[in-house]
């Protein structure tokens, strides 16, 4: 497969990094408008992103105001001179898009994480000379990532660019969603001359954290940024708290380092950074981990004082030693090594339950499950 730069995508549009931004949802027509002019004012930006249909986690929250949108969006175009973009999630969104004039469209998260959906999207696309942006999956699936490029590719669509905006977490962390960023970098490898978007309103899920995960990717020599930006944040309707305010997003883009790519391998990080900035993400993977793993052996402190149990129950310890140990050889690591980490992790549990039925014997706290 082969893709054009992002630079080539629209005349003029050639300095770095390739900036989209604007706010989650599109709330009104003055709103809209407001913003689109302050971002046109920086000359930072490239494409105006705003999305009308939002298909939100759970009801009764403010899912767009559809169609009415577009209409405003063609003002943005006219009057601003600037390129827009909408989520679509159905042929029925791409319709509509087309016939207003919407210059690019992007697939989000929940719909890539369905086949059938992206497959219904391709067909819709068919015949169609328009750029699309894809965002990975919910969940940490490059295969399904990989796929629904492959899908739209396969439509005849050749202006296409992935977005990474993190995945869905299980336990809650720091971010919104966590960066995984060893997933878009594998997929770079997988596709070698895809351009790839980092969202780091998405994956902060905080306004005061996109600074850091934008400079990372651009660390990482991603092609640009898809930054949402409000003029009034904690008024907005929808992920009020990861969009910047105009001063914000002005701050951001002066401060962004621009870093050379490495010349001996056209553009990419040469295979030692690659690596290392994998192991960066998987050990703050492992931290999280770790402190989801601490929590529950707080619970279990909790538990053990209320049951008159002792802390070190010696038979499920060597049961943890065996099976860790079984499960690690399987993976081709040393025993010995497995044995050494298993032993820190127990030691450090022993410690946090210890502490926990010492304070509660000292205050004479009761403690219950409702807690």
């Amino acid at each position: 497969m082969e893709f054009p730069s992002l630079k080539s995508w629209f005349e003029g549009d050639e300095h770095y990094p390739f900036i989209i931004a604007g706010p989650c949802s599109a709330e009104s027509e003055e709103q809209v408008l407001a913003i689109a002019a302050f971002l046109k004012s920086t000359g930072y930006v490239n494409i105006f992103r705003a999305g009308i249909w939002k298909p939100r986690t759970r009801p009764g929250t403010f899912n767009g105001v559809g169609v009415k949108a577009l209409k405003w969006l063609q003002r943005v175009q006219s009057e601003y001179n600037l390129k827009v973009t909408v989520e679509v999630a159905s042929p029925k969104h791409i319709e509509a898009c087309l016939k207003h004039g919407i210059d690019v469209l992007w697939i989000g998260a929940r719909t890539v994480s369905n086949p059938f959906s992206v497959e219904e999207i391709s067909h819709a696309l068919r015949g169609v000379d328009i750029p699309v942006l894809i965002k990975n999956p919910l969940n940490p699936d490059i295969d399904l990532w990989h796929g629904a490029v492959e899908r739209v590719y396969a439509a005849g669509i050749k202006r296409i660019a992935a977005v990474h905006r993190g995945f869905s977490p299980f336990e809650r962390t720091l971010y919104r969603n966590m960066p995984k960023w060893e997933i878009p970098i594998e997929l770079r490898q997988r596709i070698q001359n895809l351009p790839v978007i980092c969202d780091p309103s998405h994956i902060s899920g905080r306004a005061d954290l996109v600074p850091g995960i934008s400079q990372k990717a651009l660390d990482l020599m991603m092609d640009g940024l898809m930054i949402e930006v409000h003029s009034n944040p904690s008024e907005a309707l929808s992920d009020s708290a990861q969009q910047l305010n105009f001063d914000q997003f002005r701050s951001l883009m002066t401060s962004l380092i621009i870093r050379k790519p490495t010349i001996d391998d056209k553009g990419f990080l040469n295979q030692l950074e690659e690596l290392r900035n994998q192991i960066d993400s998987i050990d703050f993977q492992l931290i999280e981990l770790v402190a989801s793993r601490m929590n529950i052996s707080e619970k279990m402190g909790k538990y053990k004082f209320k049951n008159n149990v002792a802390v070190l129950q010696m038979e499920r310890w060597m049961e943890i030693l065996q099976t860790r140990t079984e499960h690690g050889t399987l993976r081709d690591m040393e025993p010995a090594f497995i044995e050494k980490l298993m032993t820190l992790l127990h030691q450090e549990s022993i410690r946090i339950q210890t502490a926990i039925l010492d304070n509660l014997k000292t205050t004479g706290d009761h403690w219950s499950e409702e807690e």
